[in-house]
């Protein structure tokens, strides 16, 4: 179990510096974007144009590999904290690299991020042992998660729907809350996916069960939608905040 924990915490870093980097990539490209008069804070996607963008994105996606994989070999409780490392890489690089002075509270909240996250992994606990996906999918069911669940998409929806078309251009926060908001569904989502890979991995075919093609268009259909929303956060404001709420 140890051993385990030991790959999937040197994942969650290796994931953690390759998406901090990308952000940082990324933002360049958006930069050059909104030169052409194509902003993504406006609705525009001038930026699927930048070969920049999108060597950020390829930076990204490996290091989202490395966090998916990180989830099959850890519990989420371990992984999901060390997220916040890549706050600190991407401070650095933007002080650096787009010129956004990191400043005393800046710092104090990149020194407080490195001391959560450290305190929760020293007092991560054991994950549940579970044989199918199946399983995951009647924890999926508690009336708890499933409150919880509906609670999170209609928050989502009245942001998206009624408030980004309203105040998104004025107040950053709406495009932050759509992010966080729906990234607690990717990571239940992702850890359900990287189970059922182990699963299969070690001969129970869980790729049979409907459950685990439920899981992952959920996992999808959140991730395009919080890369579409970040990019608008992050062409609108300092780039280490906005990461600090998106992680």
């Amino acid at each position: 179990m140890y051993s385990t924990n030991l790959i999937g915490f040197i994942l969650a870093v290796v994931s953690s510096a390759f998406i901090g980097s990308s952000f940082i990539i990324k933002k360049k490209g958006l930069q050059r974007a909104s030169l052409n008069g194509s902003r993504a804070s406006g609705g525009g996607y001038g930026y699927l144009l930048q070969p920049l963008w999108w060597l950020g994105m390829v930076t990204m996606i490996v290091g989202e590999i490395a966090n998916f994989v990180a989830y099959v070999y850890a519990p989420a409780v371990l992984v999901t904290p060390l997220g916040a490392l890549s706050i600190i890489v991407s401070a650095v690089l933007a002080h650096f690299m787009l010129n956004e002075k990191l400043q005393k509270m800046g710092m104090l909240g990149c020194l407080l991020c490195i001391v959560g996250s450290t305190v929760i992994v020293l007092h991560a606990p054991q994950e549940k042992p579970l044989s199918s996906v199946e399983e995951i999918w009647q924890l999926a069911l508690q009336p708890a998660f499933l409150l919880y669940t509906a609670s999170t998409i209609a928050v989502a929806f009245f942001l998206i729907l009624y408030c980004a078309p309203r105040f998104g251009q004025t107040n950053i926060l709406v495009y932050i809350g759509i992010c966080s908001i729906i990234g607690s569904l990717t990571v239940m989502s992702i850890k359900a996916i990287g189970i059922a890979i182990r699963l299969t991995i070690e001969g129970a075919d869980q790729f049979v069960q409907f459950q685990t093609w439920i899981f992952t268009m959920v996992a999808i259909s959140c991730i395009i939608t919080q890369l579409n929303y970040l990019n608008m956060v992050c062409i609108t404001l300092n780039f280490y905040v906005s990461i600090m709420f998106c992680i």
